[in-house]
């Protein structure tokens, strides 16, 4: 298929999957990329082309977004700025490493298998401590990480929004590295970023979803650029993804307020492992040829991501009305 050719109702399809999406995208400050890139690989597109087009995809999504967590407060721009700087870096060398594996004809395997272990490792521990919260407890190591790296003194030292005091070259660190799997996978590292920030600075979960995302918008930028030039963006499938993500980010990004922190962890790890599971049956199907496997994927992708929008819309609109039921009383 041609990067300017589509079908109709892939058109129809990828509209719905941008309105989704962006819900995802604005709520979780992840899902863009983290969805257009494997959904892409499962259409049979190669790596570059997948990873291309989930960067450009994802610039998008995230400008808008980050329009409506500033009007949210929501965004904490001097930790954002310092991300963009590591995460610029991180995207050239994770660019690089991939098109190296790409003249091997390696990349759409190792790829595969990093979204694998890296979307259910993630999952499966943002989903126990939405469970469990661990933040109240002193003797868990989700406690214990952001003051560790406190521990470490490494001027100049910084708080952002009230968190913990850190030095700008841990932030830094976390930055680059995230930026690498970021040009690798063709993510913009929300669901790497968001993760760190909370579990990391001990950031309030709302702020931590709208710095991620205003950080995302400059770093993809970017990616989408070098992408861009070597031709690696498929433009028939970004556009109506385009069409239906803008109007899903600024939802999203509205109901972040309206849904506690354990709630907006659960189903992000809910998210996370549907994922993998995802290009886990793709990767098997193109493996060894079994196409149910293949169609598995494409159905858990497009379906999870259409189950979580309605879920987080209705959870939401739930806690608006309660809100105001008790405002009224």
């Amino acid at each position: 298929m041609s990067l300017f050719e589509v079908t109709i109702p892939l058109v129809f399809l990828f509209v719905v999957f941008g309105l989704t999406v962006g819900i995802l995208f604005g709520f979780f400050g992840m899902g863009g990329s983290f969805f257009v890139t494997p959904a892409l690989l499962v259409l049979g597109h190669s790596a570059p082309t997948a990873v291309g087009t989930g960067l450009a995809f994802v610039f998008w999504t995230s400008l808008v977004a980050t329009l409506a967590h500033r009007e949210l407060d929501h965004i904490d721009y001097r930790l954002g700025s310092l991300l963009i700087v590591g995460m610029t870096v991180g995207i050239e060398i994770g660019k690089r490493a991939l098109l190296v594996l790409a003249g091997f004809g390696l990349a759409d395997l190792v790829v595969s298998i990093l979204y694998v272990v890296l979307l259910a490792v993630v999952g499966i521990f943002v989903i126990r401590d939405g469970r469990h919260p661990a933040l109240e407890e002193e003797t868990d190591v989700v406690n214990r990480a952001p003051l560790a790296l406190e521990r470490v003194y490494l001027p100049p030292m910084v708080s952002f929004h009230g968190s913990i005091d850190i030095s700008i070259w841990i932030v830094s660190l976390i930055a680059v590295l995230i930026g690498i799997l970021s040009g690798f996978l063709g993510v913009g590292g929300g669901f790497l970023m968001m993760p760190a920030l909370v579990y990391g600075l001990a950031m309030p979960g709302a702020v931590a979803v709208g710095t991620d995302i205003f950080q995302i918008t400059i770093s993809s930028a970017y990616g989408t650029f070098v992408y861009g030039q070597r031709g690696a963006i498929h433009f028939a499938m970004l556009l109506p993804l385009l069409i239906g993500s803008t109007v899903g980010t600024r939802i999203g990004a509205l109901l972040t307020d309206y849904l506690n922190d354990a709630e907006l962890r659960t189903s992000f790890g809910v998210m996370l492992l549907v994922g993998s599971v995802s290009v886990a049956s793709k990767t098997i199907s193109h493996t060894f040829d079994i196409k149910l496997l293949h169609d598995l994927s494409l159905t858990l992708l497009l379906g999870g991501a259409l189950a979580m929008s309605v879920a987080i819309l209705y959870r939401g609109m739930r806690n608006i009305r309660n809100e105001q039921t008790a405002t009224r009383r």
